[in-house]
């Protein structure tokens, strides 16, 4: 187990980490711009804060880093550009509630997708923590009116399923840097998202906005989460990751007043329900071999 002061630097980080995550949200709502200018600049500001982090990892190693993803970090790419690009427009179409409870699935998908792929077998408690949350998802999903709450909820898979994807492809490739990966797939939806995005420089408060989205989201909260879950356990660090579900939709009704609604706050809570109880399972069978 981690010593005392190194697992309360790690909490500390992954917290913060979290803190910046849950912003997302509220950012979005600063900016009243179309989902491609937000992409657009979300992406410049984001690619570069990952390349800083690439190179504070790796130091004068950071161009081998970029160069040596190999086939699976080319096919990983599209994937990270598809995961951030549906994140922005379910953000762009429904609540950020909505949006943060199907994304807490995420688990959930990837031991589905470790089961097809690599034949990772999904043991009792996370069928059934993985029902539970599915089930808190159709009580959201099953009370939405609007089409644009359908496609939101519809985008925000999409952006899980990629998510899940990627996080078993990392377990399938240990070698696989995912910083240069995510950076390099922010770099491919500059070209993209400007083709497609309205080509008008925003003003200099949105653009202090999106600075704030890109790098805060993006290249700073992956670096105080990567440091700081070395030095906690793996379910320690979901528990903690949680808040951004918590906060992001609490952000956002403070700022805007925007009402998650009925059946998000029941769903939402079922999902968190079977995901706290699912995490904390995990955490006292890591526990249980340094009591012994």
């Amino acid at each position: 187990m981690p010593k005392t002061g190194s697992r309360a630097y790690g909490i500390a980080l992954v917290a913060i980490a979290s803190l910046l995550w849950s912003t997302a949200g509220v950012l979005f709502r600063l900016v009243d711009l179309d989902v491609w200018t937000i992409q657009l600049w979300r992406s410049v500001f984001g690619g570069l804060s990952l390349v800083a982090v690439a190179a504070i990892e790796h130091g004068r190693h950071t161009p081998r880093a970029f160069l040596t993803i190999g086939r699976p970090g080319l096919v990983a790419v599209p994937i990270t550009a598809l995961s951030m690009i549906a994140y922005s427009g379910a953000l762009q179409l429904t609540t950020v509630a909505n949006v943060l409870i199907v994304y807490a699935t995420v688990p959930f998908v990837a031991a589905g997708v470790a089961y097809l792929w690599i034949g990772e077998r999904i043991d009792r408690r996370t069928a059934i923590a993985a029902g539970i949350a599915l089930l808190g998802v159709a009580v959201m999903a099953g009370a939405a009116t609007r089409p644009e709450d359908v496609a939101g909820a519809a985008l925000s898979f999409v952006m899980t399923l990629s998510f899940g994807v990627l996080i078993v492809m990392a377990r399938r490739w240990p070698t696989l840097e995912m910083g240069p990966i995510n950076a390099i797939g922010a770099a491919l939806l500059v070209p993209i998202c400007w083709y497609l995005s309205e080509r008008s420089l925003p003003s200099l408060r949105d653009l202090a906005v999106l600075a704030a989205l890109g790098v805060g989201t993006l290249g700073l909260a992956y670096l105080l989460f990567l440091t700081g879950s070395r030095h906690i356990a793996a379910s320690e660090a979901g528990l903690i990751a949680l808040l951004d579900v918590v906060l992001g939709p609490l952000w956002v009704w403070l700022a805007f007043a925007e009402n998650p609604g009925l059946s998000a706050i029941v769903g939402g809570g079922i999902v968190l329900g079977a995901l706290v109880w699912y995490l904390g399972g995990a955490r006292r069978r890591q526990a249980a071999p340094a009591s012994t």
